[in-house]
């Protein structure tokens, strides 16, 4: 990457333009190419929204517009770094896979591309993600607008990131981490098993690093922030980003001409509370504004002067054996997302394809040098495994990312499967997964980590 310091001239020239509201640039300030940039990503016809099975209509107007961010850093010489955070359900990797090749001749590589969703469960379904969730065959009429509006947003994403590259300004980066305690764990143990229910006793993981963007001039350009939490706090039919869009445009109102993305952690087994209304969800976002605000005015950054890098690799996550051709053919009779899927797997055996006996999971992580880790992490991950990295490692230079490049499935901690319950196994039908895991996940997950993260981060 093309990394200068700061001359003395630009140096002298960015605090005369500073005032109360900006940041200026500090003498040992690495000087970045970065570019930031948005899109509405709200379709104007009526569309099946994903994350809850009992709606099966399509939507019902707009309460809240939806929208995609692009953070690009480096130049094309460089290889740039690009991460999208995007308010949808689950984006699959299909759709990271066309971009990559969409994007190859702007130099953007998949071990510097990262994609991140909001899981919000009042936007769009696209195509791939949660197929069985509705239980029932989506109707040809339906299916029409679900195919239409994938296709419409990957070219909005492609879109973004192409805006994000062309808008590159020199800029510096530092990050802080606050605190907010909204998220709450969701797994609460009966005498019956596991319920989605508030367990105060539960793990939880109430971090919020916050990436600042700074241009030449002193103003904030952008804001890069994580949160583990489930963004479920509204349940109606409209369309909505939750607490996360709520949040961003929370930070947007008191940032004039900053653009915040939003990234989930691990929360799986985390929900917003209180939760229920639009009003909550507002709620929740101006409390993180809040702490994002509070940062900005007197937070201890650390400024991210190291080179970047970037890794990813692609392992496998087994399944527990998979169920015979006559158990399948049992379950096809029965109603619901567990007959569907069978369905769907008798489909596939007739075709002469083969039900596959473990997950593809792709695991990413990046660096700034010694001074900052960030992990990226495939689908719905319990917050055991930010704990757990952050305990394995400096977890005061460490950010976990959860739902990010494919959201398959949920990925539970060894803890969560002994335990077991919804998160453990019950959800792996609504994602048309063959059975759950076979309790090595976090192993192998864990494992896949330490290859990549650089010893600087060691304990």
């Amino acid at each position: 990457m093309n990394r200068r310091r700061l001359p003395l001239v630009a140096l002298l020239w960015a605090l005369l333009l500073s005032n109360v509201a900006t940041f200026a640039w500090a003498a040992g300030d690495v000087i970045r190419s970065v570019g930031v940039a948005q899109i509405d990503v709200t379709p104007d016809y009526a569309v099946r929204l994903n994350g809850y099975g009992g709606r099966r209509t399509e939507s019902e107007g707009v309460e809240q517009r939806i929208r995609a961010k692009a953070l690009a850093i480096g130049t094309d010489g460089d290889q740039p770094f690009v991460v999208i955070t995007v308010d949808n359900c689950g984006v699959p990797e299909t759709i990271r896979t066309e971009l990559l090749l969409r994007l190859a001749a702007k130099h953007v590589t998949g071990d510097r591309f990262a994609l991140c969703s909001s899981h919000t469960h009042s936007a769009p379904m696209l195509n791939g993600v949660l197929p069985t969730i509705f239980g029932v065959p989506i109707p040809p009429e339906h299916q029409k607008n679900l195919d239409r509006y994938t296709r419409e947003f990957t070219d909005k994403l492609e879109q973004v990131v192409l805006a994000a590259l062309a808008n590159r300004a020199p800029s510096t980066l530092a990050w802080a981490k606050g605190e907010v305690k909204f998220a709450g764990n969701r797994r609460k143990p009966t005498p019956t098993g596991y319920q989605n229910a508030q367990y105060p006793e539960g793990p939880v993981d109430h971090e919020l690093p916050l990436l600042r963007v700074t241009g030449a001039d002193g103003k904030l350009r952008a804001v890069f922030l994580n949160y583990a939490c489930h963004c479920t706090t509204v349940g109606f039919n409209k369309m909505h980003a939750d607490w996360a869009g709520s949040a961003q445009l929370a930070i947007e109102q008191a940032n004039p001409g900053c653009i915040a993305l939003t990234a989930i952690g691990c929360g799986a087994d985390q929900n917003p509370y209180p939760r229920g209304t639009n009003e909550l969800a507002e709620q929740h976002g101006r409390t993180l504004g809040a702490e994002v605000g509070r940062l900005l005015r007197e937070g201890k950054f650390t400024a991210l002067n190291g080179p970047m890098a970037g890794q990813t690799r692609r392992i496998e996550l087994p399944f527990d054996p998979l169920p015979t051709r006559a158990e399948w053919e049992a379950d096809a009779k029965k109603t619901g997302a567990a007959g569907l899927r069978a369905q769907f797997a008798l489909k596939t055996l007739d075709g002469g394809g083969t039900i596959p006996k473990a997950l593809p999971y792709l695991v990413q992580v990046w660096n700034f040098g010694r001074d900052l880790a960030m992990v990226f992490l495939p689908g719905e991950v319990v917050v055991d495994y930010s704990l757990r990295l952050k305990r394995d490692y400096d977890g005061a230079r460490l950010w976990v990312n959860g739902y990010s490049n494919d959201v398959p499935c949920y990925i539970p901690s060894r803890r969560v499967w002994d335990e077991g319950g919804y998160e453990a196994a019950g959800a792996m039908v609504y994602y048309n997964r063959p059975n759950r895991f076979d309790g090595s996940q976090e192993t192998r997950i864990i494992g896949a980590v330490g290859t990549m993260m650089p010893k600087a981060f060691s304990r």
